[in-house]
């Protein structure tokens, strides 16, 4: 079953679902069929993936966007194709993340989680009218690693770019190898938290 399929599952037994931050809500009026939380546990990712604002542009869209940006790199810019995609994945990871802001409530860091330190403030990330998400400075690269796998993940299974000009991006949107404290803290948050409303 995919994401969808299990979204639609939970609707029709009566569960609204709600994203905050990398966590899924749920509200029903009694308590949900094991099989059906089991179904958004599993899919977890997908449904917040599919849940968060933005997602006004189709696969086909998204596809629309990278070749128009690989042509225009290849031709105005004369690189070659390869090159070219490279970039034109890199502009859709910034796309997807204008697209699909995150926020957070203030006085909270959305990396570690700690409050506010006198020797590293918390400061906000993002536009308006999008909101914005608290951060120290020094959890704002791991934050920013995560929300790019998340970027090129969700572009992947929507069929943009290849497995080659994956592998090349980090170098163009300005990936770096992050440090082992950063990579704990990436993987808790890929993982989330599933909560439960009553």
């Amino acid at each position: 079953m995919s994401a969808a399929q299990a979204l639609k599952a939970a609707r029709a037994v009566g569960i609204h679902l709600e994203v905050e931050g990398d966590d899924l809500l749920l509200e029903a009026s009694s308590p949900p069929p094991t099989a059906i939380l089991e179904l958004l546990s599993q899919h977890k990712a997908e449904i917040v993936a599919l849940l968060r604002p933005g997602r006004d542009w189709s696969a086909e869209d998204w596809q629309v966007f990278f070749d128009e940006r690989a042509g225009i790199i290849e031709f105005d810019g004369r690189l070659p194709r390869a090159e070219a995609e490279v970039q034109a994945l890199a502009c859709c990871v910034v796309e997807w993340l204008n697209r699909n802001p995150e926020r957070s409530p203030a006085g909270r860091c959305l990396g570690c989680g700690d409050g506010k330190h006198a020797h590293d403030p918390l400061l906000p990330y993002g536009v308006e009218p999008y909101g914005h998400v608290w951060l120290h400075s020094r959890c704002w690269s791991a934050w920013q690693e995560v929300r790019r796998s998340q970027a090129t993940e969700a572009l992947m299974r929507m069929g943009v770019g290849t497995r080659d000009c994956v592998e090349a991006a980090p170098a163009i949107i300005g990936r770096r190898e992050p440090q082992q404290h950063e990579i704990r803290r990436a993987a808790s948050l890929r993982a989330g938290k599933f909560h439960q409303r009553s």
